[in-house]
């Protein structure tokens, strides 16, 4: 892609090398994208304390863009060129193609604020990895991933974005059935005050764990369809799901959201353990410790397990199966005092 036209609003300068083992800087006033633009694979980009405003496409493999302090980058000028093309409003997205996905790429230590789409954005690529990043205020999703596989998403705070706070999903503009995500990595990530926490949408094989999500309107939602190979087949473990009790109103998807832990439809195969799942309470559809929720595209969530869960103070039960016509979901071990139909908690 070049991108040489995405600079910052003011301060054109380059970037310049550090040593010669292929490190490079960018100091406050210069620009990320021209040291982008200049690196090799296999590089680093080492970032200087300072707000840069631009918008950063990644379009090449074995890059590692690095913050060193506080590092915020925000929004270009108005007059100023979006580098991120179909994916335009968003702070940093890296791109490859089906043919050449791009690899090997890291984002660590940067805050990506105030973008009127997403501040992460990520296509067709393998192996990337989201570390410690704050992802807040971001005008539909935070962290956001398609057609991609084998990442790690970790150590990050992401807040007050206008859908989910980490999306990982097969494509957004496109049927399909689920693909496998080679063991993609969500952990210790901290998700709070966003429309949803986390949403998990048409992929499998892939871990969540050791996540906070609170403050949501819900918590996690990991959603199937008709299409085949269907959505399932993951971990969802360790996690803090706690009050997610902010109110959302309805879309062209969703109903009103509140009060909605961890929410499983059209899904199987998913495991759900040992999580502490506690407050959340609502009267939406949705509402409630765990949902297994009939489909909206009449998809049955089938062979789930939910085990060794500790739920309390959830609305308007800890475990909720909505999807009777489902086959083979086992609730079992959990510690609980309220279900929908009675009998779910505790069994063996």
């Amino acid at each position: 892609m070049g991108c040489v036209a995405a600079v910052m609003a003011g301060g054109l300068g380059a970037a310049t090398p550090s040593d010669a083992t292929g490190r490079l800087v960018v100091h406050s006033g210069e620009s990320i994208q021209r040291a982008v633009d200049a690196a090799r694979p296999g590089d680093t980009i080492k970032i200087r304390p300072g707000e840069y405003r631009e918008n950063v496409v990644i379009d090449k493999s074995g890059l590692h863009l690095v913050g060193s302090g506080k590092v915020v980058i925000r929004p270009p000028g108005t007059r100023a060129r979006d580098a991120c093309g179909a994916q335009s409003g968003s702070g940093i997205c890296v791109v490859g193609r089906k043919d050449r996905p791009v690899r090997d790429v890291t984002l660590r230590g940067l805050t990506v604020e105030g973008f009127a789409r997403n501040g992460i954005w990520a296509s067709d690529t393998e192996r990337l990895s989201v570390i410690d990043v704050a992802a807040r205020k971001n005008g539909v999703w935070g962290i956001a991933q398609q057609k991609s596989t084998r990442g790690v998403i970790k150590g990050n705070d992401v807040t007050e974005n206008g859908d989910a706070g980490v999306f990982v999903a097969n494509t957004v503009t496109e049927e399909g059935g689920a693909p496998d995500l080679g063991g993609t990595r969500i952990e210790h990530n901290r998700m709070w005050n966003n429309r949803i926490g986390l949403t998990v949408r048409r992929v499998r094989n892939l871990t969540v764990a050791h996540n906070s999500m609170t403050g949501n309107c819900g918590g996690l939602f990991i959603v199937g369809d008709e299409s085949r190979p269907r959505a399932g087949e993951l971990t969802v473990r360790d996690n803090d799901i706690s009050r997610n009790n902010k109110q959302c109103p309805a879309t062209k998807r969703l109903p009103a959201l509140q009060g909605s832990g961890i929410v499983l439809t059209g899904t199987e195969k998913a495991r759900v353990v040992n999580n502490r799942i506690q407050g959340n309470a609502g009267k939406s559809p949705l509402s409630g410790g765990v949902v297994v929720f009939q489909s909206f595209v009449k998809a049955l969530s089938e062979n789930n397990d939910v085990l060794d869960n500790t739920l309390t103070d959830n609305e308007p039960a800890d475990l909720v199966n909505g999807d009777t016509k489902g086959k083979g979901n086992r609730f079992s071990r959990n510690y609980c005092r309220t279900s929908k139909p009675a009998g779910l908690c505790g069994k063996s």
